[in-house]
């Protein structure tokens, strides 16, 4: 049991007021993201698998209760049903791997209010983030064009735990492996490196260092060869291997210059060798644009190493991600506010040849559509063990290789459409429209003498 502090405050404060007052009816929270950042035409969804290992062991620790008493005043009353809270709701989401688009929810929790408050802070942070990283990181695998590229970001990245949700995430988007040790041994993932520069720096010239590289290597000998002359490196590697008695280097690396040309060159210089199958590994600051103009050139490049521009998505380093509340009871709610309107009751979103529709989750189903939202949580428990990555993978090919070129391309893409169902309009509006009345009328009142 854990977790129950990992919240905003203003969180606990609503969940105490709630338990207060016996205000435990079931509650539907939506959790979507409202638009697209620039230069997306759709994300990748990621996250769900900590969100539920999240819930399952949600509750309040003997020491989270004696701060909120001690540090921020809390009452033996709100400590009492704090005490007790455990997450017993039902949550529904859309799949990792899953393409998804802004206006429709990734998932939603239905549980008593308290509860399904409680959790926001929590959810938000694993879906946003993960979704932002895995979409930036398939990004870069459409790129390489067939080439495998590797996640290199575990020293850049905003945290240890931002490491290893970024080494899953990119997995999930086809990313080849990562060099975060760690990650591949809790995820299953396959651990990729070479060597530094500091390795070669160690010893008097490159031919000693990479002649004791091989030598402690054979099996996994790839070579950093431009800490000195990139050209003059790649003969170097081909000499040690020579050397070694070996008729092949498994690769070299580049990590810095003019990858495209250096590829070229590096790539003539180890077929006249006859190590036509050694692989050239480019790394140094990339990201999906710089992979894309090196594929477009032809550079012979093999596997691309990927870091800080991924791990942290430089360019789009967050969503605008919500977590609203559209019902309580058998009471739809929805928000007025000027550009952050939303739409009441629990949902369903539906795929299908012409986009995706957003349906109230009591309508039929729409003939010929699919249905994205599945249960995942039953009564605070995972309806199903959780599921291999290589699950997520093939979900994410399959839906990527579905979509149009217009919103699949990396630049000035369009976005998959998203409607709302006619019944989601009319109840939405009818809504909106007696929200506003109420308003009208309380406003009224006021200034009457």
């Amino acid at each position: 049991m854990s977790g129950g502090l990992l919240t905003d405050l203003y969180e606990v404060t609503m969940a105490a007021s709630y338990l207060r007052r016996g205000m435990n009816e079931p509650a539907t929270f939506s959790l979507f993201v409202r638009a697209l950042p620039p230069g997306r035409g759709f994300l990748i969804g990621c996250g769900l698998a900590d969100c539920l290992t999240f819930l399952e062991d949600y509750g309040f620790t003997r020491e989270d209760l004696d701060y909120l008493a001690s540090e921020q005043h809390f009452d033996d009353t709100a400590l009492r049903a704090l005490e007790r809270l455990r997450f017993t709701g039902d949550v529904r989401a859309i799949p990792e791997g899953r393409v998804v688009f802004a206006g429709e929810p990734l998932l939603e929790v239905t549980a008593p209010i308290a509860e399904a408050q409680l959790v926001e802070t929590v959810l938000l942070n694993h879906i946003t983030f993960q979704t932002t990283v895995a979409t930036k990181a398939e990004r870069c695998v459409r790129a390489a064009g067939g080439a495998q590229v590797v996640d290199f970001s575990f020293r850049r990245t905003q945290g240890i735990d931002a490491a290893m949700a970024v080494a899953r995430a990119s997995y999930i988007a086809g990313f080849a492996g990562t060099s975060n040790v760690e990650a591949a041994r809790r995820y299953g993932i396959p651990a990729s490196g070479t060597m530094a520069h500091s390795y070669v720096e160690a010893f008097p010239d490159e031919d000693a260092a990479f002649a004791a590289f091989t030598a402690d290597f054979p099996d996994r000998t790839t070579l950093l060869v431009d800490t000195y002359d990139t050209l003059s490196g790649v003969k170097a590697a081909i000499r040690a291997a020579r050397r070694a008695g070996r008729a092949q280097l498994a690769g070299i690396r580049l990590d810095s210059g003019d990858l495209g040309a250096l590829a070229f060159q590096a790539r003539r210089l180890l077929d006249e060798a006859g190590m036509t199958r050694t692989r050239i590994v480019a790394s140094g600051g990339l990201d999906e644009y710089a992979i894309a103009e090196l594929t477009a050139s032809g550079a012979p490049i093999d596997v691309y190493g990927v870091g800080t521009r991924m791990g942290v998505s430089a360019d789009a380093p967050y969503l605008d991600s919500a977590y609203k509340l559209v019902a309580y009871g058998d009471r739809p709610v929805m928000k007025l506010s000027s550009g952050k309107a939303t739409a009441p009751g629990a949902k369903q979103v539906y795929r299908g040849d012409r986009g995706d529709l957003v349906a109230l989750r009591d309508e039929p189903a729409p003939a010929g559509m699919e249905p994205l939202l599945v249960p995942v949580m039953e009564s605070g428990r995972r309806v199903a063990p959780a599921e291999p990555l290589a699950a997520a993978r093939d979900r994410r090919a399959a839906d990527v290789a579905a979509l149009p070129d217009r919103i699949a391309r990396l630049r000035n893409p369009e976005t998959g459409g998203v409607a709302f169902s006619p019944e989601l309009r009319r109840r939405r509006d009818r809504l909106r429209e007696e929200l506003a009345s109420r308003a009208a009328g309380r406003s009224r009142r006021g200034v009457m003498p």
